[in-house]
């Protein structure tokens, strides 16, 4: 099943991280990700015309974020967004981590039609 099918599966700890090896399989399926931090983090930057919009991504971002109950770190200002993905609770990476990375980049894919 593709990732943006998917719905994130809260993780209340007690689970083991992702291994590096299953991550970077997990990552091929999200375009314009990386690997960070010996594989326990994913990170994509965006680029934007103006603040407003920008701005307007980062919303959306978090709607989406509150509605999976899977939350990014988010860092932003004057046209660009860089977007983090780990589970905090396992301190590494969890599917669902992947699942939100490709449904932010649907997010970016669904804006340019």
């Amino acid at each position: 099943m593709n990732l943006t099918q998917q719905t994130c599966v809260p993780c209340r700890g007690g689970v083991d991280p992702l291994e590096p090896s299953s991550a970077r399989e997990l990552l091929a399926s999200t375009p314009g990700w990386e690997l960070l931090d010996d594989a326990r983090k994913i990170r994509r930057n965006f680029d934007f015309n103006d603040f407003a919009a920008t701005l307007a991504f980062v919303n959306t971002v978090g709607m989406l974020a509150e509605a999976e109950g899977h939350h990014p770190d988010i860092t932003f200002g004057w046209g660009y967004c860089t977007v983090f993905f780990y589970t905090h609770k396992i301190k590494g990476l969890h599917q669902n981590d992947f699942i939100m990375a490709a449904k932010v980049n649907k997010l970016v894919v669904d804006a340019a039609e």
